[in-house]
């Protein structure tokens, strides 16, 4: 079976790590790809955006299945393409796409399903979006209706931040199209976690629950990021309480798009708020996570193959999925990241870190450069580590980072600190 994934990024290195592993797989191909990659797939030079090239490439190398990493091409449509075109491809169409391509559109889904989510509010006028700021006052979240790479909910917990965040995004444009039209949301006090699932259009497989860390610095300091680090599973969130999130989340906004005539398939992974009032969600993502990925990646058990195609209509056992234990992935960034950082640093010590048992590094932002890996963005690399506990996956984590090395390099100390204070007190 031959297989494409498309994206550049850890997560796309961290599948395509995986699918190597499948027996059923011969060939693997990824566009663009990255150098971590290299041992595991031929790269391709096709960018995320050149959707018809993409599909022209597919069809000429009789590729089976292909899997597509990032938002940005399935929020184009890159899955309509394909299946247009008879080609196999995990993912949502362009019409599923949209629960993460337009905050608005997945705001009034959710709303009209009665799916727990905060109080909110639409605008395409930037003065009267002004004029509720002054009248709701903060804190608030001010978000970008469309795709801005992550970078477009700013929590602002005072009025100057809410104003100068609208302002940004409506007057100086600062994320162009994405915000002409905003959502002024409630704030949620609480733990944010990650719920993701596998959707074949009708049900789901619940993959595990994770909880990233997007602030910059320790303490949940600095400004947010992609992501700086993940832990898998949740030891303060029992059965009934994962049960309740894939229940009253997971599964009613599958049926609230069945309602709209829209049957998702692909990964639904949903950002999520332990409020005192509940698990309330923050918001819709239909693709994996980054960092998450890395870090299920390595706890995954089974054949990710078999899991991907539970989306295609393959039943599979999910008392099969999982090693026993914990994960931890830890993102070495830039110096400056996320504001402007340098590109071009010589990287050692990747080498070394991935000969430790149940670890495993992989790429983010890197390139080659005469012969030596080099950074080529703000999260370089992902160190991921697997233990038996989540104690031994971090301490793991954080031995294998201590091998790596380039100018400038930073990362949080404390990931996983609410899973460990967890556990400490069962």
């Amino acid at each position: 079976m031959r297989v494409l994934v498309i994206g550049s990024g850890a997560r796309e290195h961290a599948l395509v790590w995986k699918l190597a592993q499948s027996p059923r797989i011969s060939k693997i191909y990824a566009a663009p790809g990255n150098p971590g990659m290299l041992p595991y797939a031929e790269r391709v030079p096709l960018g995320v955006s050149q959707l018809h090239e993409l599909a022209t490439f597919v069809e000429n190398k009789q590729i089976d299945f292909t899997v597509v990493g990032p938002e940005a091409p399935l929020i184009d449509g890159i899955v309509d393409l394909f299946r247009q075109r008879g080609l196999a491809v995990f993912g949502p169409v362009k019409a599923g796409a949209a629960l993460e391509g337009s905050k608005a559109f997945a705001k009034e889904l959710m709303t009209k399903a009665g799916i727990p989510t905060a109080g909110h509010q639409t605008f395409n006028d930037y003065k009267q979006a002004r004029a509720y700021l002054e009248s709701h006052g903060a804190p608030i979240v001010v978000k970008a209706d469309g795709n801005a790479a992550g970078k477009g909910a700013i929590v602002a917990l005072d009025s100057e931040t809410a104003h100068e965040a609208l302002k940004q995004m409506m007057v100086e444009r600062a994320f162009g199209a994405a915000g002409d039209i905003v959502v002024l949301e409630d704030y949620l006090q609480g733990d944010e976690i990650g719920a993701t699932a596998i959707c074949n259009g009708t049900d789901f497989l619940p993959l595990a629950l994770s909880q990233d860390h997007k602030r910059a610095l320790d303490n949940d300091q600095g400004l947010n990021t992609g992501g700086m680090g993940v832990f898998t599973p949740l030891p303060f969130v029992d059965a009934a309480q994962s049960e309740q999130i894939y229940k009253q989340i997971v599964d009613a906004t599958l049926h609230a798009m069945k309602n709209d005539g829209i049957d998702f398939t692909g990964v639904l992974y949903s950002n999520i708020m332990l409020t005192a009032r509940g698990p309330m969600v923050i918001e819709h993502n239909t693709r994996f996570g980054d960092p998450e990925t890395q870090a299920f990646m390595l706890l995954l058990k089974a054949d990710v193959l078999n899991i991907l195609e539970f989306g295609h209509g393959k039943t599979i056992d999910p008392q099969t999925l999982w090693h026993p234990g914990s994960a931890v992935s830890l993102t070495l960034a830039s110096g400056g990241y996320p504001g402007r950082y340098n590109s071009g640093i010589p990287i050692t010590g990747v080498e070394e870190a991935n000969k430790l048992d149940n670890v495993h590094v992989f790429h983010a932002g890197t390139a080659m450069k005469d012969d030596q890996l080099v950074t080529a963005g703000g999260r370089v690399l992902s160190v991921v580590a697997r233990g038996t506990s989540l104690q031994e996956a971090v301490d793991r984590a954080y031995e294998a980072a201590s091998y790596i090395s380039f100018e400038g390099m930073h990362y949080r100390k404390d990931i996983a600190h609410r899973g460990l204070d967890a556990v400490s007190k069962q």
